[in-house]
């Protein structure tokens, strides 16, 4: 009994040290690729400006590296920490996906960020990052109370 709960314990433990080494990798790309500026992203969307094609190249070899990761680990049959691998079944583009991401893009765009280098920026704080990161919340909060309805 007591092996099968320090089992659990130590399967506990390394999923949760797995999500830290996932955050801290994600966060120390988008800092050192430089997609923590907002004003990066914002140099993206300009593509009648002064077009800024950076995030072009992180997203082109975040997607390169993801393609090739996910070939060799599904090549097994299950995950390290988990049971099952836990894929997406939903495979149409209805209404609420693509309103949801329209939603996304305008925030996008108006602030500069999408959630994760927001977050990851949380160490530079200034008062447009508190802002866009507390109306992201209000605005997670009020999907939910408009989809429980």
């Amino acid at each position: 009994m007591n092996s099968s709960i320090n089992e659990s314990d130590k399967r506990r433990w390394l999923k949760t040290a797995a999500g830290y080494a996932a955050g801290l990798l994600f966060g120390l790309g988008l800092a050192v690729s430089g997609m923590t500026d907002p004003a990066r992203v914002v140099g993206f969307l300009d593509v009648a400006g002064a077009w800024d094609p950076t995030l072009m190249f992180v997203l082109g070899g975040a997607v390169i590296t993801t393609f090739i990761g996910y070939r060799l680990v599904f090549k097994c049959p299950a995950p390290l920490l988990g049971g099952v691998f836990q894929l997406p079944t939903k495979r149409e583009l209805d209404a609420k996906l693509l309103g949801g991401a329209a939603l996304f893009g305008i925030g996008w765009g108006l602030s500069g960020y999408c959630p994760g280098p927001a977050i990851a920026s949380i160490g530079g704080l200034s008062l447009p990052l508190l802002a866009m990161l507390t109306t992201m919340v209000l605005g997670w909060f009020a999907a939910k109370r408009i989809s429980a309805s």
